[in-house]
């Protein structure tokens, strides 16, 4: 993409709608929307121009009546100008044509926002959160996104590198003197700091599942015997007849994905094959998909048929990591629900809900279930959510724990410097400081035209 030129695209969704938006970027920005716009009431008095910053209402050539917006330093940190027009598809598509045929170019997808991180105006971590702004569709996934878009997630990189960088200088420094024996980096205070920051880098890290949690949608596995009624429960959590319902045992032979928003939190229901024993070779795929959907579900949804005798689940789950719920459905048919008979160790959120899918009732005390078991990660100071990012920290914890080791191993700096100058590369793919032509293209791939 080049960052000379002036662009423009629409920048509202397709379709028809009361009002449309163009933006146009770049240094020519300003003299090709005059070209085409005059008073809406002619004065012959004065000169038609755009006040800095002030909405002005004017007409493009004999097209529309609009207002126009007129940034000498707009989002992409170039002149912008924006243009809000009857949103007719026609009315869109003139006005873009005319502005092209007056010397702008049409937008690739992102390049506003590329431009905008081109010029200083947003690092890379920040231009990913505007793409995770737009597609939040949940009150929790609009926190995270404007808690990185505002810079508190790029802050604590800042505070890293910033600490690495000056690291990386004084074992660079050692090498200048190699040959008087100096040390500039005190080894006690260096093994410390290595140390905190790989504790800072943990923690990062650790957030990632919480992060991708909210922005992915919080996994939920519905697990149980046959026959428990997992597809009926999701369905009444859906209203809709999302899963096959049939008295037959094993007709769900794969599992099912739904996502439902609850008090503001998007979940992401798992509906799975009946846990039991069999011959079926597909079924037994089925089973074997069951078990890895709750393995890696933050929340287990334990479903027990209510008119059978109790059974523990058969499932190897992480106490410290998930939550269970156990409902004891079909709880209409029987005036005693069956209470588990053993102390199954994994922690629950309520003590077993009795429900029925079918008459709905019990279904508000499981929804405050799993928000109680969600918990609220949102609350939390800094959430890493980005796949990418994790990746990258990954890397630069290892590297940091090699230069750790060479520390106790009593290695010389130019060798450390070699694991310090690492992570800094790590870091600076996350913030853009270091990024590629195909790490640019993945970022802002993601994005519509017109962003």
């Amino acid at each position: 993409m080049r960052n000379d030129d002036t662009i423009v695209a629409v920048a509202t969704p397709a379709g028809v709608g009361g009002i449309a938006v163009l933006r146009l970027s770049g240094h020519d920005a300003l003299a090709i929307a005059l070209h085409h716009l005059r008073p809406a009431n002619p004065d012959a008095s004065r000169p038609f121009s755009l006040a800095p910053r002030r909405a002005t209402y004017c007409r493009f050539d004999d097209l529309d009546d609009l207002v126009a917006v007129y940034f000498p330093v707009g989002y992409t940190g170039q002149p912008t100008v924006e243009l809000s027009c009857h949103g007719s598809r026609y009315v869109q598509q003139a006005l873009l044509q005319a502005l092209i045929d007056s010397g702008a170019r049409l937008a690739e997808r992102g390049e506003f926002t590329m431009r905008a991180f081109l010029n200083g105006r947003l690092d890379l971590s920040q231009a990913e959160a505007v793409a995770d702004l737009i597609d939040a569709v949940t009150p929790a996934q609009h926190r995270l996104a404007v808690s990185q878009l505002r810079g508190g997630y790029a802050e604590q990189l800042k505070t890293l590198r910033s600490q690495l960088v000056d690291l990386t200088a004084l074992l660079e420094l050692e090498l200048d003197f190699s040959q008087e024996d100096v040390q500039f980096a005190d080894r006690t205070q260096l093994r410390q700091l290595l140390s905190t920051l790989i504790a800072r880098l943990s923690t990062l890290i650790s957030s990632f599942s919480a992060g991708n949690a909210l922005k992915q949608g919080i996994p939920v596995a519905i697990v149980g015997r046959p026959n428990a009624g997992k597809s009926s429960l999701l369905n009444a959590l859906l209203a809709d007849d999302r899963a096959i319902v049939s008295p037959l045992p094993g007709t769900t032979r794969d599992t099912v994905e739904e996502l439902l928003t609850i008090d503001g939190l998007s979940f992401r229901f798992i509906d799975t094959a009946g846990l039991r024993s069999t011959l079926d070779p597909v079924e037994a795929l089925g089973v074997q998909r069951s078990r890895k959907a709750a393995a890696q579900a933050r929340i287990i949804l334990y479903v027990h048929d209510a008119t059978t005798p109790w059974a523990d689940p058969d499932l190897d789950l992480d106490p410290a990591t998930q939550r269970l719920i156990v409902v004891l459905n079909k709880s209409d048919l029987t005036p005693h629900c069956p209470l588990p008979t053993t102390n199954y160790q994994l922690p629950t959120a309520h003590s077993p809900l009795p429900l029925s899918s079918l008459t709905g009732a019990g279904l508000d005390d499981l929804r405050r279930a799993l928000v109680d078991a969600a918990g609220n990660p949102a609350d939390t100071d800094i959430l890493l959510s980005n796949p990418r990012h994790r990746d990258a920290l990954l890397r630069v914890q290892q590297a940091l724990s090699a230069a750790l080791q060479g520390l106790d191993d009593g290695l010389p700096a130019d060798l450390l410097a070699v694991d310090l100058r690492d992570a800094l590369y790590h870091l600076g793919t996350i913030t853009g400081q270091v990024a590629s032509s195909e790490v640019l293209d993945s970022v802002f791939s993601r994005f519509c035209i017109g962003k």
